[in-house]
């Protein structure tokens, strides 16, 4: 872009749709090289979410009748790329004038897959019947049609794509739960078959630190499931294990917080549509739904560990459950005044979930912020270090040792607020690089302090990060280290050369043994 002589406004612009393109690639193919062809594929879905999500994105990628000009994308991609990975392009990209509005150049062409990634319970099947029944459909002129999986025999999702080829233009509304990426990925993939959008749509709640759904919500689905009569697909008061099959399907979204679960969802389909569910100002769970709905995650902890999948009533705990369903029923029912005012009435539900789908069909529509949509601005992946932690070993090695408690007596150590072990920087290494600990994100990371090198003008500990759930954090620096101390003028980055000084007899070098071990943050700067 600079041998382009694009003006430092347009090159932070396009650097931030590359960055996010690199994120979203690198997580659909991995590590691998991208054929031409790929591209095409790839690069053309992309383009249309990133453009639909507000005017200025609009003007930057440049839509030209129905589609996204994937050739100027592609223009830059194929241009070549330098030995880091960042992208190097030969010619500049026409882009069209600045009085082009979304709602005139988003494409009314195309399907768009409505599906929800929940639980039994959240209320799919009802908003679907409201959805289809609505008059006028989304208001953007599209057909409304509805596959409830419960009435459908066979594989649900290659009837949803069979549905959506024979009607590309039109909104399918895919009454099923669809909670697991693996799911999510067959929806890409029909998405970009068919040229056709899809929205997640999920029940709000704050979620726990490891399941995108709080217990309150667990507790309404549990409750709602249980007043049903004669549901098509067998899941109602009269089904023997229904509280089993709820936790099971709340199972399936362990692992991941609420923040995690919307901003997959998101980067994914780049929109989400939130459905209304408990009232902010309710009173909290009574104590014996807690305990009865905490006694069956137990119960689920302990029939998985011992019997994977199998049905609760054929495994050895076959006796707790069904004496837990009876109480978790007599509880549930004996609530119902409490659980029938906390929700959000259904109508009000229905009228929310309507204008944001009326928005999205219609182009009128913008994405939360999450992590991932911020990566624009992100310059380099590293490991934070707890500066409490960092000086009390410091304080440990004055104490210990003389060398150090002289050489650190006249030191103002101002870096020590910003202490970090860098893993991978965009400028040095590549956005590819720098993505690639995405995965990693906000995870604690035990790094070894194997030795302090310093000279007259800076100081930095050697370090050695460990592993992350059995996978070794490896930084791209040739020398991983925590740079404590820089002399006025010298920046922290010079403390790369201390190994080259070291050698040259320019630096000292004194090694811990035992090594000081820390725990660290993965983040992005």
């Amino acid at each position: 872009m600079k041998i382009w002589g694009t003006s430092p406004a347009k090159q932070r612009e396009l650097s931030k749709m590359l960055d996010e393109w690199a994120v979203y690639i690198r997580r659909k193919c991995g590590n691998k090289q991208l054929s031409s062809s790929t591209y095409l594929s790839e690069a053309e879905p992309f383009l249309e979410q990133f453009a639909k999500r507000s005017p200025q994105n609009q003007v930057l990628i440049g839509s030209a009748g129905n589609l996204v000009r994937t050739e100027d994308f592609l223009a830059i991609v194929e241009g070549g790329q330098d030995e880091e990975g960042d992208l190097v392009a030969e010619r500049e990209i026409a882009l069209p004038g600045p009085n082009i509005s979304v709602k005139d150049t988003v494409p009314k062409h195309g399907g768009l897959i409505v599906f929800f990634p929940g639980i039994p319970g959240c209320a799919k099947s009802s908003l679907c019947k409201e959805l289809l029944n609505a008059e006028g459909g989304l208001e953007d002129g599209r057909p409304v049609h509805s596959l409830m999986g419960d009435l459908i025999k066979g594989k649900y999702w290659q009837k949803v794509a069979a549905e959506c080829k024979k009607k590309p233009n039109s909104i399918m509304l895919a009454d099923k739960n669809a909670p697991n990426e693996e799911v999510w990925k067959l929806i890409e993939d029909m998405c970009h078959k068919t040229r056709a959008s899809a929205v997640p749509v999920v029940a709000e709640s704050e979620g726990t630190d490891s399941n995108p759904f709080s217990l309150d919500s667990l507790a309404i689905f549990m409750f709602r499931v249980l007043q049903r009569v004669n549901h098509p697909g067998n899941l109602d008061k009269a089904s023997p294990n229904a509280g089993y099959v709820l936790l099971m399907f709340y199972y399936l979204y362990q692992g991941r917080s609420r923040k995690e679960f919307e901003g997959d969802l998101i980067e994914r389909f780049g929109s989400l549509v939130k459905m209304p569910l408990l009232k902010s100002d309710r009173n909290p769970l009574p104590e014996p739904v807690q305990s009865i709905l905490e006694e069956g995650i137990d119960l689920y902890k302990l029939h998985t560990i011992r019997h994977g999948r199998l049905e609760s009533t054929k495994g050895s705990y076959a006796k707790e459950w069904i004496k837990w369903e009876k109480e978790l029923r007599d509880i549930l029912c004996g609530n119902a005044e409490y659980f029938n005012s906390i929700q959000v009435p259904f109508e009000f539900a229905v009228k929310q979930v309507f204008e944001q789908l009326r928005n999205i069909a219609n182009g009128h529509y913008t994405p939360p912020d999450t992590e991932i949509r911020k990566f624009g601005t992100i310059v380099f992946a590293a490991l934070t270090m707890p500066v409490t932690e960092i000086k009390s070993a410091l304080n440990k090695l004055a104490e210990s040792n003389p060398k150090i408690d002289a050489f650190l007596k006249d030191k103002h150590l101002e870096n020590l607020n910003r202490a970090h072990l860098t893993l991978a920087h965009k400028r040095s290494h590549g956005i590819k690089a720098v993505a690639d600990y995405g995965i990693h994100l906000n995870q604690k990371v035990p790094v070894e302090l194997t030795a302090l090198l310093f000279s007259d003008k800076m100081a930095a500990f050697e370090a050695c990060p460990g592993s992350v759930e059995g996978e070794k954090i490896v930084s791209k620096n040739p020398w991983p280290h925590i740079t404590l101390w820089t002399a006025e003028g010298v920046g922290a980055k010079e403390a790369n050369m201390l190994p080259q000084l070291l050698a040259e007899g320019k630096a000292k070098r004194i090694d811990f043994n035992p090594p000081f071990i820390l725990s660290a943050t993965v983040d992005f700067y």
